[in-house]
């Protein structure tokens, strides 16, 4: 049952702020994490991704890590580590994202909190290594 404070409004707003990501699907809505991951998460995270890497690129700033000056390989492994180690970190990205679920894939999260935390996180991570670059400009900027 969800709380009475989300509203039918909210979530079609939400819905219609995702890029679409192609991908098959099968007919039941959510049956699975799987699905859960590309009917959500994966749109979430496209339009989320520039705030994604502004926010990575200001956590290495902050925290004063050498980052624009390392090799691309070097900063793909410190951006994994960062994103896997970092509890700090790890759970602004989840709220990030988790923020602009609808009512119903919120109450699905909840379910499958453990795993689809999991799944986000591994995707926020291969995103951020895919475009260390950015980061890295990022990084520089003040």
């Amino acid at each position: 049952m969800l709380p009475p404070f989300f509203s039918d409004s909210h979530d079609t707003a939400r819905l219609a702020l995702r890029p679409a990501v192609a991908a098959e699907l099968p007919a039941a809505p959510e049956a699975t994490v799987g699905d859960f991951l590309h009917r959500t998460l994966r749109p979430v995270l496209k339009l989320q991704n520039p705030l994604l890497l502004f926010t990575v690129a200001d956590f290495l700033r902050e925290h004063h890590v050498p980052f624009a000056q390392a090799s691309a390989t070097e900063q793909q492994r410190l951006a994994a580590e960062l994103l896997t180690r970092n509890v700090k970190l790890r759970y602004t990205i989840i709220g990030l994202m988790t923020g602009l679920f609808t009512g119903p894939e919120t109450s699905f999260y909840r379910r499958h909190r453990g795993e689809v935390n999991r799944r986000l996180l591994e995707l926020a991570t291969q995103r951020v290594q895919d475009q260390v670059a950015a980061v890295a400009a990022a990084t520089a900027e003040e």
